[in-house]
């Protein structure tokens, strides 16, 4: 699977994709335009069109290029001229296209590739009671904050609720059980407490985008 079943987690994911494929198609036209601009040498660089969505100094740097094109196919060989000004312009081209999308696809490409792997791994899991129990497990080892906040969807123990009238001839040193929290769950994770299995895998599911 490509996205997430969670609306705002998919709508994320859509989001970076579409920027992903902006910045491609933005660097594709950027790089035929400087082919288009070097190759032409019958025509003087300074005469050439500007460059749209580019600023003076990365269209000024572009026609330093096309003047260095210009004297490439001034000092060669008469039946070598064209052929040097084209083999110039389809490589600056292709370096000015695959620099910017390589470093797009080296943050980009990696996080969708490993959540897709998570995703799926995920799906898989939650099929089997031994799969759920792993993503119990992996459930455990997210931050404290996040396990606190799954510990109070649990239904409190009739021993953990809390007594809104204690009796005053209780012993204050008495330990009294506390409530659900990150212990709890670890508890009930080694005793296979199904309530506490179920909370866990579906709290590892959700932070997936997946449904429980």
């Amino acid at each position: 699977m490509w996205y997430a079943h969670n609306p705002g987690r998919r709508a994320c994911q859509l989001l970076g994709d579409g920027a992903a494929l902006l910045w491609t198609a933005l660097w594709a036209a950027v790089a035929l335009a400087v082919h288009r601009l070097v190759l032409p040498a019958s025509q003087p660089a300074s005469h050439r069109p500007r460059i749209p969505l580019l600023g003076s100094s990365v269209d000024g740097a572009l026609r330093g290029v096309a003047h260095a094109g210009d004297r490439i196919v001034s000092a060669a060989p008469a039946p070598q001229g064209p052929a040097a000004a084209q083999a110039l312009a389809v490589l600056g081209a292709v370096t000015l296209f695959v620099i910017p999308v390589s470093l797009m696809l080296t943050v980009w490409l990696p996080r969708r590739v490993r959540w897709t792997r998570q995703a799926a791994a995920a799906q898989e899991l939650a099929g089997t009671e031994d799969g759920r129990e792993l993503l119990a497990l992996r459930a455990l080892l997210r931050p404290l904050d996040e396990l606190a906040a799954t510990a109070e969807l649990l239904p409190a123990a009739p021993h953990e609720t809390p007594d809104l009238d204690p009796d005053p001839d209780l012993d204050p040193d008495l330990d009294i059980p506390p409530g659900p929290g990150p212990g709890s769950l670890a508890k009930g994770w080694r005793e296979a407490d199904p309530v506490v299995l179920d909370a866990l895998a579906d709290a590892e599911l959700q932070r997936l985008g997946l449904r429980t």
